[in-house]
């Protein structure tokens, strides 16, 4: 029997044994992250609760803490779904009938804390990493809370665009260029929907919501020389083109241009990148939402999990659970924390620029923004550094912000990094823990919280750990 075909037949079985302790249950508390992907998350189990008449409670969590554990322990409901959190805290849960629909590294001491075998099936863990599949790129916490969702009963692959959703809004789709293994199965269920629509085009963010000048101009993943960055230099691409930015009185985006335009402009920016790996990530796969309107800001995938990210970051994660279930009185409030955001981002951004915060050290960058940048948007900045000209893609970049429980860390790396052997959750997690905290995560990106004073023992710890994984 090939790989496939065990790993199939052992998700199966726990899918069947989860979807049997959620119909089983009378009453579910549901608890979920508060990023895009653990907002989708909610959104599907929600969803499916409410259309099995369940009685249920949602809890939007920024990360499992002592209380999260303890709210978990002593819950009076009948079973606790977990989603898009959970597996690294798996030896802390001591009750039964709880479900974890997680992609994050499991806790690896949690088999070895089991004293009888029947403890076993007291928590169904649904985790790629058990099946040995990559949960940073291959599926989201939404793609497995979908495939929980469609074993409970099948009609629910018409929640399957919101795990496309949470896939994208974890940037799994960023190694290929496009969405691959299960996401890819998912993703095809979404298309046979007509919830979804596939094709190759330009992969900048905001085909829907920027003018065309922005669309290139912040589009800095890959930089096109010249357009990046470059106002000027983004007016006169069009112009060159014969591409008119407005029609009528009203500015044009980039799905606004013809098929012909398109193509033109396509054509032109990737003539002007040269290396092969920016050309990948230039043109590739690029989703809609075909259910919903241009003026809403969710036709496009990448727009829409921004939405619900800018939501979560921003303590409104019940507005973005609204508008997954369909309520679209809601975007009112989300365009607010649409706003906040992208306000809050490009002053976080400008503030670690103009205070030329970016430090080196020989195998790692890192800046601390102490407690002038939100901890819960602290990620999103040291990604976008990464991908800029400001930092460099060939180390790893930790972040440092304050939080209620301690500092904030944050770390990103390039997926050539990955590739060389870097594993971030395994930095954090281990690094965290010598100095007194907690962290985990994925191989390209991961997190963790420390205490306060800490910071520079946890990079030399850190950078000690990540010397030795890269080849």
């Amino acid at each position: 029997m090939d790989e496939c075909t065990v790993f199939c037949d052992r998700l199966l079985k726990d899918l069947s044994k989860a979807s049997a302790m959620i119909k089983s249950a009378d009453s579910v508390l549901v608890i979920t992250h508060i990023d895009a992907d653990g907002i989708a998350s909610g959104g599907i189990a929600s969803s499916t609760l409410e259309r099995l008449g369940k009685k249920f409670t949602m809890v939007f969590e920024k990360k499992i803490t002592e209380d999260t554990i303890a709210k978990v322990n002593g819950s009076g409901e009948d079973a606790v779904w977990i989603c898009d959190l959970g597996s690294a805290y798996l030896s802390e849960f001591k009750r039964s009938g709880i479900v974890i629909t997680d992609h994050h590294v499991p806790d690896t001491k949690w088999r070895n804390k089991q004293t009888f075998l029947e403890d076993f099936h007291d928590i169904c863990h649904l985790n790629p990493h058990t099946y040995g599949i990559s949960g940073s790129y291959e599926v989201s916490g939404a793609g497995m809370t979908y495939l929980l969702s469609k074993t409970i009963d099948p009609k629910n692959t018409d929640l399957a665009f919101l795990a496309v959703i949470g896939a994208i809004g974890d940037i799994q789709d960023a190694g290929e260029s496009r969405l691959v293994s299960y996401n890819r199965a998912i993703l095809e269920e979404a298309v046979s929907a007509g919830d979804v629509t596939a094709e190759e085009d330009i992969r900048f963010f905001g085909r829907d919501c920027r003018s065309l000048v922005q669309f290139l101009q912040y589009g800095n993943d890959p930089c096109v020389p010249g357009i990046s960055d470059s106002s000027s230099g983004s007016n006169a691409f069009f112009s060159e083109l014969n591409i008119p930015l407005r029609d009528g009185g009203r500015i044009r985006t980039w799905s606004d241009l013809t098929a012909d335009e398109r193509k033109t402009a396509s054509d032109r920016l990737l003539s002007m990148v040269s290396d092969p790996d920016s050309r990948k990530r230039l043109f590739g796969e690029v989703y809609t939402i075909t259910k919903f309107g241009r003026s809403t800001g969710l036709r496009d995938a990448k727009e829409f999990a921004t939405v619900l990210n800018s939501c979560g970051r921003y303590d409104d994660a019940a507005t973005g659970l609204k508008i997954c279930m369909g309520d679209l009185t809601a975007l009112d409030d989300a365009e607010k924390n649409r706003s906040d955001h992208r306000r809050n981002i490009s002053a976080a951004i400008g503030y670690v620029k103009e205070n030329r915060l970016l430090r080196e050290r020989r195998f790692v960058q890192y800046f601390d923004a102490g407690p002038e940048i939100r901890e819960t948007v602290v990620g999103i900045v040291a990604g976008i550094l990464l991908n800029s000209g400001d930092a460099r893609k060939e180390l790893p970049i930790f972040a440092f912000a304050e939080a209620d429980d301690g500092v904030k860390v944050s770390a990103r790396a390039a997926r050539t990094l990955t590739d060389r052997g870097l594993d971030l959750s395994f930095v954090m997690k281990t690094a965290s823990e010598r100095v007194g905290g907690h962290g985990g995560g994925h191989s390209i990106a991961a997190g963790a919280t420390i205490p306060g004073g800490k910071e520079e023992e946890f990079l030399d710890i850190a950078e000690d750990l990540v010397s030795s994984q890269i080849i």
